[in-house]
């Protein structure tokens, strides 16, 4: 059965779209999981991670990225094509990873984001603002073993479309004040979304990223988010903690040439605690 999983964080620079494009590499290259990547968020910085830029560009022209499926909605057009939009064999690891296929995003998306809770809902019309993704999706779900989505950092129409089909969410968050502090609007907005619409869908976890071991303020952050989920008021932690390096930024760039995933993420922490998080998260699902 597909498993679909968000990532939401309400603070963007969080490490958020990296660790998603990083865990769809892992589960696809190193488990060899059929997995898709949706990219939700109008930064684009999970597509262009994933493809290169000129193809990407050129297929935004053509509709055949998310931001046609959601102007098809507003206009009343029909002109996204699923098919079409997927790109195969997606991420610059050996030419593309053969299990990995990415849902492209658009800058467009910034542009009509606003206008989305406009499209009428309810029993009488035909579509929701919030099952358009959905919609969309649902006849290809199950070639896939794992659904990626990286969503915007909001709780606005285009990252509740991912939740609406998701069976868990994940949290990143550095381990500072500002980029915990959403937590527990997230996790009411979510709860409180689930109970409206009926979904089935449950916190998977935080995972810390952008963690310096140097830092009083991090070591103490993450004591108290543990200590949180032990008592029951915050999702699992999970034990793999993502470090803040050089290497993690430049894993972003989709022009350099590399063949395997040590190459692209580093021999050394880099690597081994996305492959950790990969493991990690499977015995999870």
């Amino acid at each position: 059965m597909t498993k679909v999983i968000s990532t939401i964080n309400l603070k963007g620079g969080v490490g958020k779209t990296q660790m998603t494009v990083a865990l769809a590499e892992f589960l696809a290259k190193e488990h060899d999981k059929r997995v898709l990547l949706i990219d939700l968020d109008p930064q684009t910085n999970a597509t262009v991670s994933l493809m290169d830029e000129t193809a990407w560009l050129r297929k935004d022209q053509n509709g055949e990225t998310l931001l046609q499926l959601f102007k098809d909605k507003l206009e009343k057009t029909s002109r996204f094509n699923i098919n079409k939009a997927i790109v195969k064999r997606a991420s610059n690891v050996g030419g593309g990873i053969r299990n990995l296929d990415l849902l492209p995003s658009s800058l467009g998306l910034i542009e009509i984001q606003d206008s989305l809770p406009l499209i009428p809902a309810g029993r009488f019309y035909v579509t929701s603002p919030v099952t358009i993704l959905k919609e969309a999706i649902s006849a290809i779900l199950d070639d896939y073993n794992f659904v990626l989505i990286d969503c915007p950092p909001n709780l606005g129409i285009i990252t509740l479309n991912g939740i609406y089909i998701s069976d868990y969410y994940l949290i990143p968050c550095i381990p500072d004040i500002l980029s915990t502090y959403g937590i527990p609007q997230i996790l009411g907005r979510v709860e409180n979304f689930k109970q409206e619409t009926k979904i089935n869908i449950s916190p998977l976890g935080i995972v810390i990223s952008m963690y310096r071991a140097q830092s009083r303020l991090h070591d103490s952050v993450i004591q108290d988010l543990r200590s949180r989920a032990s008592r029951g008021e915050y999702p699992r932690i999970f034990d793999t903690v993502i470090p803040l390096t050089v290497r993690s930024a430049e894993s972003a760039d989709f022009s350099a040439t590399v063949n395997t995933l040590k190459q692209k993420y580093g021999y050394g922490r880099v690597f081994e605690n996305y492959q950790n998080l990969t493991k990690e998260l499977l015995s999870y699902v």
